[in-house]
């Protein structure tokens, strides 16, 4: 039987509300007491995501910062990875982020160049809050990620300008329609979900991954079972036609495909 379970949480465990439901509460709390390992792998930073943990009520690992963090579930980091400083410097400009609402992951903080609350609501669970600061100003160093929040045409054209003048140097991902991300070009969910395999003893053949967007790609294939939302992005799918689709994200999809896979007699997913 499968060991870990690796999951995304925007679009895949979190519902409408950017909350998690209480089924799903429930399903991760009693897989946990079955043995089973957790792991949130996520492009939230790592100080929000400790917070929706605690609401889960499980000792999860958890990828941050899509992969540019680890932490045990005690909270130790066990793996980094920054983008470099000279990057983040240019990276913080007009020039790059045109229109864009730029974001800085740092260690402990949330740094943003412009106040944006209607971000507020994707943080209830947590209480996670940004501080608006110069971008400009900052020394570029100990930022595991450069988040743009924008229009779907202004993320293009700073997408043109990511490429243009970085090209393979640094990774660049959707997590959103209108989140483009930024890492260091080694990073990704999959390599830090690798990290957490062989630190647990676990291979890869028992695991299972779920994901909804182009940054967990890695990382569903490089988990022994894959899965993507029905409420995928189209662009997911085509890359990734084999894997199979489940339920909704605001229909509790990754709590009801786990209850069936352990056969969990009991809950609403069993006939």
């Amino acid at each position: 039987m499968y060991r870990l379970i690796a999951t995304d949480l925007d679009g895949t465990l979190l519902n409408a509300h950017h909350q998690i439901d209480p089924f799903t509460i429930d399903i991760f709390r009693r897989l946990e007491q079955q043995g089973v390992e957790i792991v949130i792998a996520t492009g939230r930073h790592y100080s929000d995501v400790a917070g929706i943990r605690d609401v889960l009520g499980v000792r999860a690992h958890l990828i941050t910062s899509n992969g540019a963090r680890v932490h045990d579930p005690d909270d130790q980091e066990v793996f980094s990875e920054n983008v470099p400083p000279q990057f983040v410097r240019r990276l913080v400009t007009r020039e790059i982020a045109d229109d864009a609402t730029v974001n800085l992951f740092g260690d402990y903080d949330w740094l943003i160049d412009r106040d944006a609350p209607q971000l507020l609501r994707y943080h209830q669970d947590s209480g996670f809050r940004y501080e608006v600061t110069d971008l400009t100003a900052h020394t570029g160093e100990d930022i595991a990620k450069v988040l743009y929040i924008g229009e779907v045409d202004t993320l293009a054209r700073v997408e043109e300008n990511l490429t243009r003048e970085f090209g393979d140097s640094i990774y660049v991902t959707y997590s959103l329609a209108d989140c483009l991300e930024v890492m260091s070009p080694t990073v990704s969910k999959g390599r830090a979900l690798r990290v957490v395999l062989e630190r647990l003893g676990i291979d890869a053949s028992e695991s299972i991954a779920f994901g909804d967007n182009m940054n967990d790609i890695d990382m569903l294939e490089a988990a022994g079972r894959p899965f993507m939302m029905g409420n995928a992005n189209p662009l997911l799918m085509e890359r990734l036609p084999s894997v199979p689709r489940i339920g909704n994200n605001f229909d509790a999809g990754v709590a009801h495909e786990l209850a069936r896979l352990f056969n969990m007699q009991g809950s609403p997913s069993v006939a």
